[in-house]
């Protein structure tokens, strides 16, 4: 075999050896990424998912900004002490987090896998020395109060970069065992949905969920209308993705049914309409700032609902975008004077926007 026909040998080597990877990544279902790690280890029974990726999101100008729009807070003394005997810093060294509610009647637990950079030893050294340490099937179990409290955060080390932790009593060390595969199957096919975005949540909603938020919720919020159709969503998922100094959020509500989510479609462009209306109301011109409400209705206008029908399931979809001036609106919009009496405006019923998507 000259030179020539090596190389060639080679370069047919490599290329069936790509198509082949590709091939069993793309139908084998078995992908393996840092989102998918870590979602895989979450608790069969549970009702709502968060994933965020730091990594991701400090690379976007928007989370300078929201760290700008947050409230600075004074460092906890507790948290100073262990940032101090560990030198892990949650706002620089934790890379990617997956958090997992469970909920228990009127309790909830939480468990929680996290990637970072760690200092095994000196993280396992402060725990020993302020709470408990046990070995169970090969792992070394942490168990530390919080707080100075009854309560505590059980943890442990699943490899160097990865830890799993959980304020219940008990931390399941193999919590997808019990997962049936159409149920497994439901939050996979959500969490692929979403798996562009860096920080999402998906809520798997109760039968009477809207009815209780409904009854949480005081005076004029309260809407039985509204908490009949959220009943009738099963699930429920919220994404943002950075976008240059905005963040573009996006709302879901799906059910198995077409009614509710078209009524919730004509009720969320019922609302957007209300609200650049009364944003254009003199009176309220009165009581806010230029720019704050210019920020609002940038937002309001940016805000997008459509209806998708992906056969089994129905879904409303509310997109719009959080910006710098909306952030800075939020902390600092103060009435200029009191309100002026005006005649209300009517509504204008062409401004709504509605689509119907099939996805």
């Amino acid at each position: 075999m000259n030179k020539r026909q090596l190389v060639g040998t080679l370069v047919a080597l490599i290329v069936a050896a790509t198509i082949v990877f590709y091939a069993y990544r793309r139908w084998s279902g078995s992908e393996s990424s840092p989102p998918n790690d870590l979602l895989a280890q979450i608790p069969a029974s549970t009702n709502t998912v968060l994933y965020i990726d730091l990594d991701v999101l400090r690379q976007s100008p928007f989370l300078a900004e929201l760290y700008k729009w947050a409230p600075q807070t004074k460092v906890d003394a507790d948290y100073s002490q262990f940032l101090q005997a560990t030198g892990f810093n949650y706002e620089t060294d934790l890379n990617r987090v997956c958090i997992a509610l469970l909920n228990h009647g009127q309790d909830a637990t939480i468990y929680a896998i996290a990637d970072g950079r760690f200092d095994q030893k000196k993280i396992s050294a402060y725990a020993s020395q302020t709470g408990t340490r046990e070995s169970r099937n090969g792992r070394e179990i942490f168990s530390v109060p919080l707080n100075g409290s009854t309560r505590r955060i059980t943890f442990t080390f699943l490899r160097k970069d990865r830890v799993a932790l959980t304020n219940g009593p008990n931390l399941d060390l193999s919590p997808s065992a019990s997962r049936s595969d159409s149920d497994g199957q439901a939050w996979r096919e959500r969490f692929r949905r979403l798996a562009g975005s860096p920080v999402f949540a998906v809520i798997r909603q109760d039968p009477s969920s809207g009815s209780t938020l409904s009854a949480q919720a005081q005076g004029s919020i309260q809407s039985p209308q509204i908490a009949a159709l959220l009943d009738q969503l099963r699930w429920i998922t919220v994404a943002g993705k950075p976008e240059g100094d905005r963040l573009r959020v996006v709302l879901e509500g799906e059910g198995p049914a077409a009614a509710p989510t078209r009524q919730l479609s004509d009720m969320l462009n019922g609302l957007l309409v209300m609200a650049q209306v009364g944003l254009n109301d003199r009176k309220l011109r009165q009581q806010l700032q230029p720019d704050a409400r210019d920020a609002y209705l940038e937002v309001l206008k940016s805000a997008d609902v459509s209806q998708i029908d992906r056969g089994d399931t129905k879904s409303v979809r509310l997109i719009f975008d959080l910006t710098p001036k909306f952030l800075d609106a939020a902390r600092t919009a103060l009435p200029l004077a009191p309100p002026a009496p005006e005649n209300k405006v009517p509504p204008n019923k062409n401004l709504g926007n509605k689509r119907t998507i099939r996805n």
